[in-house]
């Protein structure tokens, strides 16, 4: 299935959901209804044309009828609370993007298939007790970092472990990973796509066994866009193409 002919919702259009939105633009996959109880279609309007962390939206947006209008394509919205209510099987939609941040469970997300989307699943179920993490909150616009402390079972010079990051970001994680050696901050990462840059110079090796990693991400842009690759992986997987 070509991303065209995947049809997707969202519920939720905070700044997760506009930037999905955006990122659905850029890859063909077609948005077909948008979600909010409390953002009316014209507050929609300026919030999606306007974001002070990621620039101005190049299209054309606007609205008519209820709808938002975005390049000359009609988009459903709804202001509905429930999940349950929204109409997503009459608008084709296979695939819901649940931004809100209040639905966070499987349980919580199966309304939306009770309205017509056809799936509800957890991502990377196989991780599950194999990683574990905390998070400071900094004032910050956007960018954060991870610090990844490990503990090898075969010993690795630095040098080594950098290089072996590299070839895989050249290589098969192109596009997911990326690798830089230069003077970075975290506002140079604005609006990169990828999901982790591995910084060469911040991170540290007391040992061969024992290192730290650093790596950096938009936190906003390259999680929006693994969602819709996310998406697009599920609808090859689901139409066997």
């Amino acid at each position: 299935m070509s991303a065209s002919g995947v049809k997707v919702g969202i519920n939720g259009f905070g700044r997760i959901g506009r930037l999905v939105f955006r990122c659905a633009l850029e890859q063909g996959v077609q948005v077909v209804g948008i979600n909010d109880p409390f953002i009316p279609a014209d507050y929609m309007v300026y919030m999606f044309k306007y974001d002070s962390t990621h620039g101005r939206f190049k299209g054309e947006v606007s609205h008519a009828d209820g709808k938002l209008i975005v390049n000359g394509k009609e988009i459903s919205v709804f202001t509905e609370k429930e999940p349950s209510k929204i109409p997503w099987g009459q608008l084709g939609a296979e695939y819901v993007v649940e931004s809100t941040g209040v639905f966070t469970t499987v349980e919580k997300c199966q309304p939306h298939i009770q309205a017509g989307a056809k799936k509800v699943g957890k991502v990377i179920p196989d991780l599950n007790g194999k990683l574990t993490g905390m998070a400071f909150r900094v004032p910050t616009a956007n960018v954060s970092v991870v610090d990844l402390t490990a503990r090898l079972n075969k010993g690795a010079k630095y040098e080594e472990i950098c290089a072996a990051i590299k070839e895989a970001a050249n290589g098969p994680l192109k596009g997911i990973l990326a690798y830089t050696d230069d003077e970075v901050v975290s506002t140079d990462f604005i609006g990169d796509t990828n999901s982790s840059i591995f910084d060469a110079k911040a991170g540290i090796s007391l040992n061969d066994n024992f290192v730290k990693l650093v790596a950096w991400y938009d936190n906003e842009y390259g999680y929006s866009n693994r969602v819709v690759d996310l998406i697009r992986y599920i609808a090859k997987k689901d139409h066997g193409k």
